[in-house]
């Protein structure tokens, strides 16, 4: 099946439980406890958003799971941990692996 055989609000629903789903890696171990905490919450979700498209209920359509969803990622962005991405960026930059782990200033384990 091509993705251009996929229906267009399918294709949202789809996209959003990605992005819920595809979170980057930390950077280090310590990174690992927010990660996996954000993973669960983000996955919890998106569970929900395809349960409630494919059980018998009320049928608001993936559209309107995928607006959800989306609105749910929004409260549970990516924070709390410092990314492989960024920190390769930081080190990139000239900083030293303690400056380019550390979390930016209001941002907690």
């Amino acid at each position: 099946m091509s993705s251009a055989s996929i229906p267009e609000p399918v294709r949202v629903l789809l996209a959003a439980v990605l992005e819920a789903l595809d979170l980057p890696y930390p950077a280090t171990i310590g990174g690992s406890e927010a990660h996996d905490q954000l993973l669960a919450v983000r996955a919890s979700h998106a569970r929900i958003a395809l349960r409630a498209v494919l059980d018998d209920g009320p049928d608001l359509g993936p559209a309107w799971n995928a607006a959800y969803l989306r609105e749910q990622l929004a409260k549970h962005p990516v924070a709390g941990y410092v990314t492989a991405d960024q920190a390769h960026a930081a080190l990139d930059a000239g900083a030293t692996w303690s400056e380019a782990v550390a979390l930016p200033a209001g941002e907690d384990r």
